[in-house]
């Protein structure tokens, strides 16, 4: 057994499954009486003195449990900070240990009526996610997730598109080699004294859709987040109309009395397309218990402390790590990107782990291309209007990735203050254009081993490949048996079509055209009868196998799983396959480039709405183009998947939004590009 294998072992001796309000450490006082003065954090924030410390993390879990006894909820409550650290979990007498995933729609397959989950993975997975979507300019919660993952936007109004961030759940996932092992496991791999709490994190169940999980903030800017797992059922909002009696939310909505986010910046304060979305369905008014009269944590008595596989050091609390320093494993850019206040992924040793590098594909990109292209697109997001912030008018906050044809990631860079969730989904978005636009996509999906479904107790389901399912079924759809590239196509080649991330989008929702209801599904897309978030499709089933084989690992607190699909290990990543080893996206902001007419890599851009994604990936690529005049740049147009009009309705390749830019009246900024 290797040295790491040994580490997750030891981790589980227990259990087997300037403009700032201020610069200390002190809890943000929103929600409290009397109304503070509003807070105006737009990124700057941040410092070295914020985070949660031990006393901060009890007091959470204290205010909690406290909640909990008045809803006659026993729980599991887990805090975490903002770049995923496990801080500290606590379960409750009579708490239930495992819960059951559903979408309430009766739907069977994939992820659906799987109820061998532990308790513990659904709280952190919360927490994770109101960490992950949350900035000083946003607050999100598990239950804004859910209005933004389902196929429309909002649930229940037929008709509409599907959620903005269709797809995200299935990102964040332990497989990713972007993510980083959990501190107790980095421990016993790097050595002594290296920074253990580098992020991001996992989010072990993918971003979570189910109410119970909120952001926790200190003066202004988020420094972790509360999940909790009381009730048996790990969901989503199907109906957004009604105000519901959710014990999870109760739970964590008490716990973050003293954290909570600064009104202003609460989700329900922020619109996309003309409509607000949900943060939170109780006040503190609503809770039975009056959290500023909680017991302290050290009189809790009807519960403890877990100690986990993996995922803590212990049955302890620790403190969290303040955002922006080496520490937290993202940190200011020093060299590459100067005058542009980019900020850079961090290892161990505070050293970029995705400097600009060259390719080493045919005619791949130059070290001196690849640093331009992030330079121009960190350029464009500086210009351009964010969707999903406060106030408005701030500019969007974005993580930018480049890759090659291999998947090998060439840089990465983001902007101040962008939310930790697009770090991973930046990249799987790259991936996923230039995967699709390989002449060999359709090869290597066809040879992947079946996907086996589990039962709702665990057991095995019968196999299914996914050529019959999925490459079959988009070349009907497209009367092309070279759609994805031709069986015998040599590896080296490009596919017929350059396929952006907007474009991949388009054929995997249940209804196409999007959000139309009645209509038959896109071909990367389930049946709507049979779809839910949690079984969508081609995305989910590609890391299907990966998901289970993860969540074997931490109930049979066996590291050698893991470590298969690690890149600590034999890195075969979330799909085995080598160019996309984080899992596909399906929302937009990926778009290839070529060199000439020759497939090279892609961009990818995740962050502060999706239609500013695609521009600052399209527009900075074209723009690093011109600028250095090297023969790369975006697809040809006769190539673009625009150019496919299946069932009489054309994809999209890229779509840039109106009036993008901050003290500008330019319009129509991506067209004859």
């Amino acid at each position: 057994m290797n040295r790491l294998a040994k580490r997750l072992l030891i981790s589980a001796p227990i259990a087997v499954l300037a403009a700032c309000s201020g610069s200390g450490n002190s809890p943000d006082p929103v929600g409290t009486a009397p109304p503070p003065t509003p807070v105006e954090c737009t990124g700057q924030c941040a410092n070295a003195g914020t985070f949660l410390t031990v006393a901060d993390v009890q007091k959470i879990i204290a205010q909690a449990v406290n909640e909990a006894g008045a809803q006659n909820a026993p729980a599991t409550i887990a805090v975490v900070d903002r770049v995923g650290n496990v801080l500290g979990v606590y379960r409750m007498n009579g708490a239930r240990t495992q819960v059951t995933i559903s979408s309430g729609r009766g739907v069977q397959g994939g992820l659906e009526g799987v109820s061998i989950i532990p308790s513990e993975l659904a709280a952190i997975s919360k927490a994770v996610t109101g960490a992950f979507l949350s900035s000083e300019g946003n607050a999100f919660s598990t239950r804004t997730a859910s209005q933004i993952v389902q196929e429309h936007f909002n649930p229940g109004e037929s008709g509409g598109p599907s959620g903005p961030l269709f797809g995200v759940q299935f990102s964040q996932l332990l497989c990713s080699d972007l993510i980083n092992l959990p501190a107790p496991v980095l421990a016993g791999v790097l050595p002594p004294g290296a920074a253990t709490t580098i992020g991001p994190k996992t989010s072990p169940l993918g971003l979570s859709a189910d109410p119970g999980g909120f952001p926790l903030y200190k003066n202004g800017t988020p420094v972790g987040g509360i999940g909790v797992a009381a009730d048996d059922t790990y969901g989503l909002d199907r109906n957004i109309s009604d105000f519901d009696r959710n014990a999870d939310e109760y739970i964590a909505w008490a716990g973050t009395f003293g954290f909570s986010a600064p009104q202003d910046r609460r989700g329900d304060r922020i619109t996309a397309d003309g409509k607000t979305f949900r943060f939170t369905d109780v006040e503190f008014s609503d809770l039975g218990r009056d959290p500023s009269t909680a017991p302290g944590f050290s009189g809790l008595t009807g519960g403890s402390l877990l100690s986990l596989f993996a995922f803590t050091n212990g049955a302890t609390i620790v403190p969290g790590t303040a955002f922006g320093t080496a520490a937290s494993g993202i940190a200011p850019a020093t060299t590459e990107y100067a005058g542009l206040d980019a900020f850079v992924l961090v290892d161990d040793q505070g050293q970029p782990r995705y400097a600009p590098r060259s390719s080493g594909v045919a005619q791949g990109l130059t070290t001196a291309e690849v640093r331009r292209i992030v330079q121009e697109a960190l350029t464009v997001a500086n210009r351009a209007r964010a969707q999903i912030r406060r106030p408005t008018n701030s500019q969007a906050r974005v993580s930018i990735t480049v890759v090659d044809t291999s998947g090998t990631v060439l840089a990465l860079a983001r902007t101040r203050d962008a939310p930790i969730f697009g770090l991973d989904v930046a990249l799987q978005k790259a991936r996923t254009a230039s995967f699709m636009s390989l002449s060999t996509a359709a090869q290597q999906l066809s040879a992947l081993p079946p996907v086996v479904y589990l039962s709702p107790t665990g057991a095995a389901q019968p196999g299914f490949s996914i050529a019959t399912a999925y490459v079959a079924p988009t070349r009907s759809f497209f009367g092309r048996t070279d759609f994805l590239g031709g069986d015998g196509a040599p590896a080296s080649a490009s596919g017929p079509f350059a396929i952006s991330a907007r474009a991949v989008g388009n054929i995997a929702r249940p209804f196409f055209p999007d959000g139309l209801d009645g209509t038959n599904n896109g071909p990367f897309s389930k049946p709507f009868p049979a779809w839910s978030p949690f079984t969508d499709g081609l995305q989910l089933d590609l890391a299907y196998n990966q998901i289970t084989q993860i969540l074997t690992a931490y109930l049979t607190a066996n590291a050698n799983p893991i470590l298969e699909l690690r890149p600590e290990g034999t890195n075969l990543g979330c799909t085995r396959l080598a160019s996309v080893k984080n899992g596909i996206q399906i929302f937009p902001g990926g778009v290839p480039i070529y060199r000439g007419d020759v497939l090279i890599g892609a961009i990818g851009v995740s962050g502060d709405g999706v239609d500013q994604d695609d521009m600052i990936a399209f527009l900075g690529l074209h723009n690093a183009a011109t600028a250095l005049n090297s023969g790369f740049g975006n697809a040809p147009p006769g190539i673009r998947a625009d150019l496919l009009v299946p069932d009489n309705t054309r994809l999209r390749y890229v779509q840039c939004p109106q009036a993008p830019f901050l003290n500008s009246t330019e319009q129509n900024v991506c067209e004859g590009k």
